[in-house]
């Protein structure tokens, strides 16, 4: 009798070892698999850069521009605060107060840019959109890519 439980003990013993090893080795492959399609989703090739210099265009004291838009007779004006990720380019020694050519482009294309838009171009879903386009008008006034981001930090509508 007790080898007949012996012999019951045994295959018991390797049926819930194999069981446990199979389970094991099943999660360890469901992992594996998991990790490499989450790792190929968020891997999207990062854009490799250099660290942009940031220009803040407006006002010396303040840093905002004041703009009519919406034609001469809306009377409306929206004061906006941007500041624009440039890529870095050799700086020249100048003068603080004075403006680089560059500098002056960039400030005269963002100003055509808000104010050929509508007043209603300047509702908060569309800031996006807003952001895209003074990004790329810059750019094409520079002759290349030079803006990497464009960041608004104050908006005001009257």
């Amino acid at each position: 009798m007790a080898d007949e439980e012996k012999k019951k003990k045994i295959p018991m013993m390797l049926i819930v070892v194999m069981i446990v090893v199979g389970l094991a080795l099943a999660g360890g492959i469901s992992y594996f698999i998991a990790s490499k399609i989450v790792a190929d989703k968020s891997g999207t090739k990062i854009e490799q850069r250099e660290p942009g210099t940031f220009v803040k265009l407006g006002d010396p004291k303040d840093g905002q521009l004041v703009v009519n838009i919406g034609g001469p007779s809306s009377g409306r004006y929206l004061k906006i605060g941007l500041v624009l990720e440039m890529k870095p380019q050799k700086e020249e020694k100048k003068d603080k107060n004075a403006l680089s050519p560059q500098e002056v482009k960039v400030q005269d294309t963002v100003l055509y840019v808000l104010r050929s838009q509508k007043v209603e171009d300047f509702d908060p879903s569309k800031q996006e959109n807003l952001k895209e386009l003074i990004k790329r008008e810059v750019n094409k006034s520079l002759g290349e890519e030079r803006v990497y981001e464009v960041y608004i930090t104050n908006f005001i509508l009257q």
